[in-house]
């Protein structure tokens, strides 16, 4: 089951341009960047209350963020939730008829395991489920 509410990750084109608002504007304390190749994307989390903001930069132009920024600009691309035994999470909304974009999980920031739902599954919200490292 889900156990709470992570983060919500925001599509922009630099990092570095993105980061001063959320830091020196809104004080919000930046706790780690790092690249995750599996999903070709910069990330840059950042704590708010018990929240955190991640921002993704693509690092290619295949990146599913590159897609998405081309698309919609930049903005809130998902919203992830944090659950225990990810792949037997995958499974038992596989059973349910749920659409998965991610049957498997995959290397996601922070060590943590990551799978996606599709979008048609929640009113045209990204669904991220995450397991392990989500809680840095």
């Amino acid at each position: 089951m889900e156990k709470a509410m992570d983060h919500i990750g925001i599509a922009v084109h630099s990092i570095e341009s993105a980061l001063p608002f959320y830091r020196d504007m809104l004080g919000l304390p930046l706790l780690a960047t790092e690249t995750v190749d599996s999903q070709n994307v910069k990330v840059a989390f950042l704590q708010a209350g018990n929240v955190k903001l991640e921002l993704l930069e693509p690092v290619r132009d295949t990146s599913p963020i590159a897609q998405f920024l081309k698309k919609r600009g930049e903005g809130i691309h998902h919203v992830a939730l944090r659950v225990s035994s990810l792949s037997e999470r995958l499974q038992e909304l596989k059973e349910k008829g749920v659409q998965l974009i991610d049957e498997q999980p995959k290397p996601g920031a922070g060590g943590a395991n990551v799978a996606f739902l599709h979008p048609k599954q929640a009113n045209k919200v990204l669904i991220e489920l995450c397991e392990k490292g989500c809680n840095r």
